[in-house]
């Protein structure tokens, strides 16, 4: 049948089973936006604030379900408004395309009105970036981005769109969804001599990243801790693969990890490295990581196998294939020894104190862990709030903890929590956990949380500065505050009853409880602003390129 460009696009994302498109209508994608109109809802649209928002919520579908995010901007400044979005999926390995508009092709180049060169800005910052140039093109382009955003490693894939294209005519024939390419296997002799490594260990330890949830290898990865009785400890972005009450998870490593997890690093004579690449957030110093221990790498990505730290066994390939191969190769071992080296160490960890007469920032995350419920997803922005996020809500399973790891995007929070609640529906619960700078970025979304009706409780962590910055002029520029006291007044409660939302302020511990028993209540977003003092800081904290005899704990 014949098709506009504006037709095939639709078709070809209702073929490729999108449900949800996020994004801001403009001049060269009016042609798209009409065609869905006419589709009758086959490909739902979901309009943000603002184009950065909308890569942001896209992000939040992804990372909510493991399905590929898809967002819509015009050319120009809608165009290069995602590319954070797209830098922030990018570094976390989230599958996302991002479709814009620009000028038609006989005028490319030739600076027309909001034109901007989208596919050149955007090629550092995705798996593969393109500007269609014939209609004929289109349906296939579409095809091949969802297919690479979804193959190996996965991540982000730009389409341009030139607006002629949207009204040119051709033959087009729906096919089947594309398929993401088959990963090689993992290499039996490299699982052999991997197994023997672990085996004939005495003090192993499993360390595991984001590349866990992604090939969704948890249940696989729970499996080999029990039966080989060894520990694990995790990255940020894997929060959740093993819950956090296994007495094999032994937590966080890194800069604002536990002492016990970063001592049983050090000390581990075998380390199992699992969808994790050695960041320097974790390996803070690569050439005396795991010094002691014989490192089996395994990475769907083969050129990060090795790149940070030394493996001595490399396995490129799937995570949840190689873990299901590697199983049955593995003994049954008694770990006491270890295990109770461990325990000792876990006695040093850091506590903070309890308080009940002023909030305190791991209070309010274990209160809102056990109200929520085992179900809730928890999203976050950036700054200090994330890593006592990391560090003390209740994780129990996987894409249950959204945050932008490798980026580190201020303002992610409130788009990928509208993403993500779109995705999983009224009945899951959505806490977006933020910072009064993070959210100063991002609170423009409101509108959209209130215009789709969507109850995502937002706990505003505002103690009146940029923590995360401050906290290291506090330690390391002799207490030289530059540009970290914004001196803003903003008052989040009337801003909130401005966007048509519920808000709340709270001063103590039961305050607390009690208001957001109230938000759980309610059917739309509600925003909760806790007061927490400007010093507060977040520990255990190992500085840049030190080591564990660096570690701060007051």
């Amino acid at each position: 049948m014949k098709l506009t460009g504006a037709q095939i696009f639709v078709e070809t994302l209702a073929e490729q089973g999108v449900e949800l498109l996020f994004g801001y209508p403009g001049g060269t994608v009016l042609n798209l936006f009409d065609a869905l109109y006419e589709s009758a809802g086959r490909v739902k649209w979901v309009l943000t604030a603002d184009e950065c928002g909308a890569a942001h919520a896209a992000d939040g579908y992804a990372r909510a379900t493991g399905r590929t995010g898809v967002v819509l901007a015009t050319s120009g400044p809608g165009a290069t408004n995602l590319v954070t979005g797209l830098a922030t999926a990018h570094m976390d390995s989230v599958p996302l395309v991002a479709f814009t508009g620009n000028v038609s092709t006989g005028v490319l180049g030739l600076d027309g009105f909001q034109e901007a060169y989208i596919e050149g800005i955007a090629m550092p910052v995705t798996k593969h970036s393109v500007t269609v140039r014939r209609v004929e093109d289109l349906a296939d382009t579409i095809r091949a981005a969802f297919r690479i955003a979804q193959s190996g490693r996965k991540g982000p894939v730009l389409v341009d769109i030139p607006k002629d294209l949207t009204t040119a005519v051709c033959e087009f024939t729906p096919r089947s969804p594309a398929a993401a390419d088959a990963p090689a296997k993992p290499d039996t002799g490299a699982l052999e001599q991997a197994a023997a490594v672990l085996n004939e260990a005495k003090r192993p330890l499993v360390y595991f990243g984001g590349g866990v949830i992604s090939a969704g290898a948890a249940p696989l990865l729970r499996q080999l801790v029990k039966k080989a009785g060894i520990p694990a400890v995790h990255t940020l972005m894997a929060a959740g693969a093993l819950r956090w009450d296994d007495p094999m998870n032994l937590g966080m490593l890194g800069m604002h990890g536990r002492y016990s997890a970063n001592r049983a690093v050090e000390e581990a004579d075998a380390l199992l490295c699992v969808g994790a690449r050695f960041s320097d957030r974790v390996a803070l110093r690569p050439e005396g990581f795991a010094r002691r221990a014989r490192v089996v790498q395994i990475d769907i990505d083969e050129s990060e196998i090795g790149k940070n730290v030394a493996a001595d066994v490399s396995v490129p390939g799937d995570a949840a294939a190689a873990l299901e191969a590697l199983l049955p190769l593995l003994r049954p071992t008694d770990r006491t020894a270890w295990m109770e080296d461990l325990r000792s160490w876990q006695e040093r960890d850091y506590r903070p104190r309890t308080e009940e007469t002023f909030l305190q920032p791991h209070q309010i995350l274990e209160d809102i862990s056990s109200m929520a419920g085992e179900d809730a997803v928890y999203v976050t922005d950036v700054g200090q709030h994330q890593m006592w996020s990391a560090q003390y809500l209740h994780h129990t399973a996987p894409r249950q903890f959204l945050t932008s790891g490798g980026l580190g995007t201020m303002g992610f929070g409130y788009g990928a929590a509208i993403g993500a609640q779109l995705a999983l529906g009224r009945q899951r619960r959505v806490v977006m956990l933020t910072g009064d700078g993070s959210f100063h970025m991002n609170l423009n979304e409101a509108c959209t949380a209130v215009s789709y009706g969507l109850p995502i409780i937002t706990v505003i962590f505002n103690n009146q500065v940029l923590g995360m910055v401050r906290q290291w002029q506090t330690l390391f520029y002799d207490h030289r505050y530059a540009a970290t006291d914004p001196c803003r007044a903003t008052d989040f409660v009337k801003v909130a009853e401005g966007f048509g939302l519920k808000g709340w302020r709270c001063e103590t511990p039961q305050q607390f409880r009690e208001v957001f028993q109230k938000a759980l209540q309610e059917d739309g977003p509600v925003w909760i602003d806790c007061a927490i003092g400007k010093d507060e800081v977040v520990l255990p904290m190992i500085p840049g390129g030190g080591g564990l005899e660096d570690i701060i704990m007051t």
